[in-house]
């Protein structure tokens, strides 16, 4: 099957809605923990680079869960984005707006979400040509509020909210025009996955997919 484009993909994240976030503890919990993910039905795992297993969970996962789209996250350095992106992974998401790797991911025509969190940064990714970017951290810099504010001067401008993000507020952020999809950890409870509990990851998975589906098919109606 040929990969998708960085449009297509955008908009399989789109339709999802969701984007989990996932700091692997073992190499050995990559492929279970992925395999969670698919059956709960969100197929995406943003593999953090908080976790010295990272690369090597990325390569199990591609390996042996194929159907689960891989996306690195925590990028810090153009070493990091290049070899997550020969690991597998199909887009880069950074905490920051780093030039350095966004430039690397332009030249590459490699999906790129670099983290903004002011509205010099938001503009930094407006004037590259970029229209899809992380809001981060989300709730400590206004959550829903500036979301909101940001619409205005950045119409053109769609968001993944992280940091902050839970099902208590999920349904906020994703009703927002200029939300294309929310992330976070919340899809892989810390205590499930530090109990090995696969099962309960993907009720979890299952769960944040029911809350956004309807608000997706509606905004999308």
């Amino acid at each position: 099957m040929a990969d998708k484009t960085n449009e297509e993909q955008l908009a399989y994240f789109s339709e999802l809605g969701v984007v989990p976030l996932v700091t692997l503890h073992s190499v050995e919990e990559a492929v279970p923990l992925a395999q969670a993910l698919e059956r709960g039905g969100i197929p995406v795992a943003e593999v953090t680079f908080r976790s010295p297993y990272a690369i090597e969970g990325m390569k199990r996962i591609r390996d042996e869960v194929p159907g689960v789209t891989l996306v690195a996250g925590t990028v810090h350095t153009v070493e990091q984005a290049k070899a997550s992106i020969e690991a597998g992974c199909k887009g880069l998401v950074t905490p920051a707006f780093t030039r350095s790797i966004v430039d690397y991911a332009l030249e590459n025509d490699i999906l790129v979400l670099p983290g903004t969190a002011v509205p010099s940064d938001v503009d930094d990714a407006y004037q590259l040509g970029l229209r899809y970017v992380k809001f981060f951290p989300a709730e400590a810099y206004g959550g829903v509020k500036t979301l909101k504010a940001l619409n205005g001067p950045f119409a053109e401008m769609k968001f993944l909210p992280t940091g902050g993000v839970s099902l208590k507020n999920a349904e906020e952020y994703i009703s927002l025009n200029n939300v294309f999809a929310i992330g976070g950890s919340f899809p892989v409870p810390s205590a499930a996955q530090k109990a090995h509990d696969w099962d309960a990851i993907a009720q979890a998975c299952a769960d944040a997919r029911a809350l956004v589906k309807p608000i997706i098919d509606k905004k999308n109606a």
